[in-house]
Parts: C-alpha cells; sequence; structure tokens
C-alpha cells in the first residue's frame, strides 16, 4: 500500500494505491495520526486506486473518521468503485461516512 497525502481547499486528500488489509491498516492509521497531529482534520480518502479493503481496513477509515470527527473535522470517501464500493455498500458504510464521486466533487463543497 501506498499512501500520500495533499491539501484541496479545506480537504486533506488521502490517496490510497493498493491494498487496506490487516498488514497495512497500521500503517494507515499511523499515517493519519500524523496527520492529525499536524492540524488537519478533514480528510478525503481517495480510493480510485484502492484494489482490496479488508474489514481491517474498514475499521482503520472508521477510526480515522472518529478522530477527525472529535477535533471538529471530518472524513469522506471517494473514487469507490470494483471490489471496494462493494465492500463499503454490503458493510453499511456509505450511510456512516459521506462518500462523493471524486476529490473535484467534494472540493466543490
Amino acid at each position: 500500500m501506498e499512501i500520500s497525502f495533499a491539501k484541496r481547499g479545506e480537504w486533506t486528500v488521502v490517496t490510497v494505491q493498493g491494498r487496506i488489509d490487516t498488514i497495512s491498516a497500521p500503517d494507515f492509521e499511523k499515517s493519519m495520526r500524523e496527520q492529525m497531529t499536524q492540524g488537519s482534520n478533514r480528510f478525503l480518502v481517495d480510493l480510485a486506486k484502492c484494489d482490496y479493503i479488508s474489514s481491517a481496513g474498514l475499521r482503520c477509515i472508521l477510526a480515522a473518521g472518529k478522530n477527525a470527527k472529535a477535533s471538529g473535522g471530518e472524513l469522506a470517501c471517494c473514487g469507490l468503485s470494483g471490489m471496494v464500493k462493494q465492500v463499503f455498500d454490503i458493510s453499511g458504510f456509505r450511510s456512516l461516512l459521506r462518500i462523493f464521486d471524486s476529490p473535484d466533487d467534494a472540493a466543490k463543497e
């Protein structure tokens, strides 16, 4: 898994490439905590290049969302497709988080 961060308006766009699974989820959590300690609290997780997410990946996204909300921010996702979209649909995560089609759509808000 590769993670990159970029500012886009009020959002910190978190681009994830590869898999978020039991092995990589702790790295995702650590990276998100580091961003929060640097003052970011509004995150858009771009999953367009993520080809797999496990329950551990869902848990770390939910934890990051709760931490962002606790600091007055939020976490949303975009770029869902294929298996990742199916997992979000089946798990009910689409009702827990705001979902955008792309970073451009989120930037309009």
